[in-house]
C-alpha cells in the first residue's frame, strides 16, 4: 500500500516525525512488522537518533567487532547478515536500538543463495515435497518440468481477487525468470484450490507464452498446465510471463487462504490480495514455512486497506511457501465455516 509522499524536513535525526509523514513510533512499528529488514533497521537506528559511529561505538563497548561500512550496507539492504558473527552482533544491535530480541533476526527469512552458481546448479524440489497429497505429484508427472532447475526466479507477483461472496474470482501471475543454459522452452503451474472442486479455473496466457498440456482432476480442484514460451531462451535471456487463472462462476465456499509454494529460491515475491468492498475481513496473517513444515518467521499481521488491499513482500524466499491467511466477520446465517485453502506452485 502506498503513503501519500511528503516534502523532505531538515530535522534532526531524532524527530519525532518520519520522513514519510507519519510519526516515526508508527512506521518503526509497521516496519518491524512488515519488513523489509533493512527498511526497520534505518527506522530504528533513526528513532533512537543515532549515527553509525556512535552505533558502532556502542557496540565496540560490548566487544562487538563491527565496522561502519557493514552497518550502512545493512540499512541500506547491499548486504545483510548471515554469518554466525554477523548474528551475534544482530542481538547487540538490537539490545542498543531498545528493540525486543530476535525483532530484525525474524525479519531476514531464510539465507539467500550465494551466486549465480547456486541456482544454476540447484536442483527444484520434487512436488511431492511441498504437497503431501500424492495426487498433485501424479498429476505432475505427465508434464516436462525439467526446465525449472534451468530458470532463476527473479521475482514474482502475484494478485488475488476475492469476490462479495468471499470466494476466489482470480489469481493474476506476473514472473521474471532468467534462463541458466540453453533452450529453456516452459514453464509449469500448478493449482490446488480447496473450494474449487468441480470448479477449476481457467488458464489464460497474457505475455511470453502459450498454453500447451494441461492436465486436470475436477473433483479434487487440481489443475497443472504448460506455458510455452515463443521461442526457447538462451543461456542468460531472460523473458517476463504473465498469465491468470479465472473462475467463470462463484464458488460454493469462502476461500480464507492463498498459498504460493517455492520449489527453488525467488529473490522478491509480492502477493497483493484485493477483498470486494462489501467483503472486508476482519483480520489477515502472513506466514512462511520450510518444505518440512517449519516456521521460517513469525507469524505476522497483514493491514487490510479501506479499499480491500493487502499485501506482503519477501526476499530472497525459497524453497518452502508463502501463506496470506484471513479471517472472516461472523456470520450468524452460516454454520461453522471451514478452511479452504488456495495454492500454487511456482
Amino acid at each position: 500500500m502506498s503513503r501519500p509522499a511528503t516534502t523532505r524536513s531538515s530535522s534532526p535525526p531524532d524527530s519525532r516525525r518520519a520522513t514519510s509523514g507519519q510519526p516515526a513510533g508508527a512506521e518503526l512499528a509497521d516496519l518491524l512488522s512488515t519488513g523489509p529488514f533493512a527498511a526497520a533497521l534505518r527506522a530504528a537506528i533513526r528513532a533512537r537518533g543515532l549515527s553509525l559511529q556512535r552505533l558502532q561505538r556502542r557496540l565496540h563497548e560490548r566487544g562487538v567487532p563491527i565496522s561502519v561500512t557493514a552497518l550502512s550496507y545493512w540499512q541500506s539492504g547491499r548486504r545483510r547478515p548471515e554469518r554466525p558473527e554477523s548474528l551475534a552482533a544482530l542481538r547487540h544491535l538490537e539490545d542498543v536500538l531498545d528493540l525486543p530480541v530476535g525483532t530484525l533476526g525474524s525479519l531476514l527469512g531464510p539465507p539467500r543463495p550465494r551466486g549465480r552458481t547456486a541456482t544454476r546448479t540447484g536442483r527444484a524440489l520434487p512436488v511431492a515435497a511441498l504437497w503431501r497429497d500424492r495426487r498433485v505429484a501424479a498429476l505432475v508427472a505427465g508434464l516436462d518440468t525439467t526446465a525449472d532447475s534451468a530458470l532463476t526466479r527473479i521475482s514474482q507477483h502475484d494478485q488475488v481477487e476475492i469476490g462479495a461472496d468471499r470466494s476466489l474470482r482470480a489469481v493474476r501471475v506476473r514472473q521474471v525468470l532468467r534462463a541458466e543454459r540453453d533452450a529453456v522452452d516452459r514453464w509449469v503451474l500448478v493449482f490446488h484450490g480447496m473450494s474449487s472442486a468441480n470448479r477449476l479455473p481457467e488458464v489464460r496466457p497474457v505475455r511470453s507464452a502459450r498454453l500447451g498440456r494441461l492436465t486436470s482432476d475436477p473433483a479434487l480442484g487440481l489443475l497443472a498446465a504448460e506455458l510455452l514460451f515463443p521461442r526457447p531462451l538462451r543461456r542468460g535471456e531472460t523473458t517476463v510471463v504473465e498469465y491468470e487463472l479465472v473462475h467463470t462462476r462463484p464458488g460454493p465456499h469462502p476461500d480464507d487462504t492463498f498459498c504460493r509454494k517455492f520449489r527453488l529460491p525467488v529473490r522478491e515475491y509480492l502477493v497483493e490480495v484485493r477483498f470486494a468492498p462489501a467483503a472486508l475481513p476482519v483480520r489477515c496473517l502472513r506466514q512462511a514455512h520450510a518444505p518440512d513444515g517449519r516456521p521460517l518467521a513469525p507469524t505476522r499481521i497483514v493491514a487490510v486497506a479501506e479499499d480491500g488491499f493487502a499485501h506482503a513482500v519477501v526476499l530472497d524466499f525459497g524453497p518452502g511457501s508463502v501463506e496470506l491467511r484471513w479471517e472472516w466477520p461472523a456470520d450468524p446465517a452460516q454454520a461453522a465455516p471451514t478452511s479452504r485453502t488456495t495454492s500454487a506452485a511456482g
